[in-house]
């Protein structure tokens, strides 16, 4: 669920639940999630968070302050990468030789990208039988702000940095874009069918809020 608040549009992280009354936390990363009774009104979350805004927005501030920035990478024999939610040495993802560090990011970046696109084939052909979904296409695509994406079309992206990710964070994201050939929106009835398919989905969102800022070149 989006929210205008002060000059920001957010992103809240909605959780249903056996609970008396609404409660907000803030994570590290800045993940708002909303504990909410089972059956609350979207217009009562609103409400709710909106009561809330100058906390919410000074937390917002304060935890941002208190991130630290990636490690630059280092591209040598033993500089280390993730690969499949694992730190790898990068003579063991690729070829290194007498390659400099900008030919050495670019060949590591191809091995990502046709790495993916393996793993996405194989991964996706099971889940689209349990779903009964068929995309028109699959591509492995750059993107700074999006894990996947489905298009109206039926054609869906992974975000090469995927690769990085262990194998159940990636088969989140498929699930999850398979999902939005039977609902486009992140309504419920989306929710409950990604539910039903791994119902640990939140803790995979939550992977991919803290870490994702860690998965790059």
């Amino acid at each position: 669920m989006q929210i205008q608040l002060g000059e920001q549009s957010l992103q809240l992280h909605i959780q249903y639940g056996k609970r008396k009354k609404i409660s907000l936390q803030i994570d590290m990363v800045g993940l708002i999630i909303v504990k909410a009774p089972t059956g609350t009104s979207e217009e009562m979350i609103r409400s709710t968070v909106q009561r809330h805004e100058e906390w919410i927005l000074e937390s917002l501030q304060r935890n941002a302050a208190a991130r630290q920035l990636p490690a630059p990478k280092e591209y040598q024999e033993e500089g280390r990468f993730l690969y499949l939610g694992k730190e790898v040495l990068l003579h063991e993802l690729i070829e290194t030789g007498e390659r400099d560090a900008e030919k050495l990011k670019l060949e590591l970046k191809k091995f990502y990208f046709s790495s993916l696109k393996k793993i996405v084939a194989e991964r996706i052909t099971r889940y689209q039988t349990v779903l009964k979904v068929k995309p028109k296409s699959i591509e492995i695509v750059e993107s700074r702000t999006k894990w996947g994406s489905c298009s109206a079309d039926k054609k869906l992206t992974f975000n090469y940095r995927l690769a990085m990710a262990p194998p159940e964070v990636i088969d989140y994201v498929i699930i999850h874009e398979l999902c939005h050939l039977l609902h486009m929106n992140h309504d419920r009835s989306f929710w409950r069918r990604l539910g039903s398919i791994m119902p640990d989905y939140k803790e995979k969102e939550a992977f991919l809020a803290r870490q994702g800022q860690f998965m790059t070149l």
